[in-house]
């Protein structure tokens, strides 16, 4: 279950590192919605069972982590101003 949830959150990570990097930075402004969305969504589609649901919560708990390190290392847009965190990304 452990190794299903964090190939979910590989698949998740994948699609973040693909996109734009102005379209991360404004996404990483809501954090926390964007952490609810993937977990409701992953959860939802693995609802069934006991395995799945654990798989879906172990992906949900990591993207959590990902974002507020992704969030911290990155920073975020907001409106037209970059709020730069420990790597200033070339815009």
């Amino acid at each position: 279950m452990f190794t299903t949830g964090f190939a979910i959150f590989l698949g998740l990570v994948f699609i973040f590192i693909k996109l734009p990097r102005r379209t991360m930075l404004r996404w990483l402004r809501c954090d926390v919605v964007l952490d609810v969305a993937v977990t409701l969504i992953v959860l939802a589609i693995h609802f069934g069972t006991f395995s799945g649901v654990m798989a879906a919560t172990f992906a949900g708990l990591l993207t959590s982590i990902a974002t507020t390190a992704a969030k911290r290392l990155f920073g975020y847009i907001q409106g037209d101003f970059y709020h730069h965190g420990l790597i200033r990304l070339a815009l």
